[in-house]
């Protein structure tokens, strides 16, 4: 039931005049559309996202009070999904630095290694004594020093393919306006309304 439940990934956000402001940074001059998002909501959306898993959907359920406060939809979708898409764009060149790092630090390795087994066993023909026992640790320290580019390598790549994933999908995410209207017996009246 639990895997269910992480399917599909719903955040609800009231739009309204008197809401509107919280979603965004107080002291940013901007226009509404361009402002940066405030801390306490960019907290908000990264907790709503904290179980999401790879195959998971996403969608924004926007809650209008009124019909007059569907003007504030756009400006606060283009606000969120411009923030994520930078997000997205400082990960994904963090990521291109990492991979370029560990590339760089296995040739550096690679390089070593082809010293400690090709190059000194040229210059040194003992292999007894104290010579015999250095080109035996140079062996050694070569294989350690692999170890790590290679572990960078296979297995570090995962974290930050999620969190470009993760940005990729709060940019993206389906958005679907509802809009509560007071009915005649005082019931409230919910219709619900994709927004592409």
């Amino acid at each position: 039931m639990s895997n269910l439940l992480l399917k599909k990934i719903t955040i609800f956000l009231t739009v309204d005049e008197n809401t509107i402001d919280s979603y965004f940074n107080a002291h940013d001059p901007s226009p509404l559309y361009k402002r940066q998002l405030s801390q306490d909501f960019e907290e908000y959306l990264k907790s709503s996202v904290v179980a999401i898993k790879r195959y998971s959907t996403l969608r924004y359920r926007l809650v209008c009070t009124k019909e007059s406060d569907k003007e504030f939809v756009e400006p606060l979708i283009h606000a969120i999904r411009r923030h994520y898409s930078i997000q997205k764009a400082i990960k994904e060149a963090e990521f291109k630095r990492y991979k370029k790092r560990s590339f760089s630090l296995l040739g550096i390795s690679f390089s070593i290694v082809l010293l400690c087994f090709w190059v000194i066993p040229i210059f040194v023909k003992s292999e007894t004594g104290l010579i015999g026992s250095l080109k035996e640790a140079s062996h050694v320290l070569s294989w350690v020093m692999m170890w790590k580019p290679i572990e960078k390598l296979i297995f570090n790549w995962n974290p930050h393919l999620k969190e470009i994933s993760i940005h990729n999908r709060l940019t993206n995410a389906e958005i679907i306006i509802n809009i509560k209207q007071a009915a005649q017996n005082g019931a409230t009246v919910m219709p619900g309304r994709k927004y592409a």
